[in-house]
Order: C-alpha cells, then sequence, then structure tokens
C-alpha cells in the first residue's frame, strides 16, 4: 500500500487575482532549489487518522498557524514518482505568512558524517497567483491548481 499525505491549499482573492499559499521545504536538500520545488502545505497520515484531520495537523505543524475556519473542498488525489499519494482539500481564506515557523525533522548532515542535525520541515511559506504558483510547486501538485481554478471559477 502506498504512502499517504494530506494537506491544504488555501486560497484568496486579492484585486481580483486568486493566489494560493505555498511552503518551501526546508532543510540543505532544497536550500538552492526554487521552481519546481514548493508545496501545498501537507504531510503523512496513517490508517487511523481520518485524512482531512490530518491535513488541518500538518497545516499547523508545517506553518506554525491553525488553518482558518472554513468548509474544505476536496480536490481529489494525486500520484507523485514515488508512489506517494497526495490528497488535498482548497480552503478559502487568509493567513499572515509572516512569523510562520515550521516544526523539525533530523538528518544526518553532511551525509555519511555520523551528525544528526535539525532542521525546518518548511523554510518559508508565500502567497502565489495561479499562473506563478503552476512555475513554483512541484509538478506531482499541478492537478491541484488546476482543479482549484475550476473550483474558483464557480464561486462568486
Amino acid at each position: 500500500m502506498p504512502k499517504r499525505s494530506a494537506g491544504l491549499l488555501l486560497w484568496r482573492r486579492r484585486d481580483d487575482v486568486v493566489q494560493v499559499l505555498l511552503a518551501h521545504p526546508g532543510g540543505p536538500l532544497f536550500a538552492r532549489k526554487d521552481d519546481g520545488h514548493w508545496s501545498v502545505p501537507k504531510g503523512e497520515y496513517t490508517a487511523e487518522e481520518e485524512p482531512l484531520a490530518a491535513a488541518r495537523r500538518e497545516f499547523l505543524e508545517e506553518l506554525g498557524k491553525p488553518a482558518p475556519d472554513g468548509e474544505p473542498v476536496p480536490l481529489g488525489e494525486a500520484r507523485q514518482s514515488s508512489g506517494k499519494v497526495n490528497t488535498v482539500w482548497a480552503l478559502h481564506g487568509d493567513l499572515d505568512v509572516a512569523g510562520v515557523h515550521s516544526n523539525l525533522f533530523s538528518m544526518e548532515w553532511p551525509p555519511r558524517s555520523g551528525r544528526l542535525q535539525e532542521f525546518p520541515e518548511i523554510d518559508r511559506a508565500e502567497w502565489f497567483d495561479l499562473e506563478a504558483a503552476r512555475r513554483k510547486i512541484f509538478a506531482s501538485q499541478l492537478p491541484f491548481l488546476d482543479r482549484l481554478a475550476a473550483h474558483v471559477a464557480e464561486v462568486p
């Protein structure tokens, strides 16, 4: 059974432009990577956890702030090249990205050094219009932007 992740794609309108909140992975492997390396705030969950609850938990862990209130809209699933399945919901709301802070993870760094170091899961979060978001987001998550665009076209 593939690993599964759940996330919330927060969106807002500014001057009639739809913007989405994306997170940039932290740690040394992504430090110099930008386009094609941003993500919906998301994370893995187990079979015992309800996916939407996991998405809300991951939002809080990765951004240090709870998801805004609102009714999440399912955007479905998309598979990464690794086989992991991501399930994402759109959520209309706003969030001040100043002061965003993430939980930490440990990894051996530098490689084969025997030293464990801690890094933030995400090092920053930013709002992007949909065109810019398409350049920034991991290719495996592009379907969520397409599905969100279809959804917001129906929302006044």
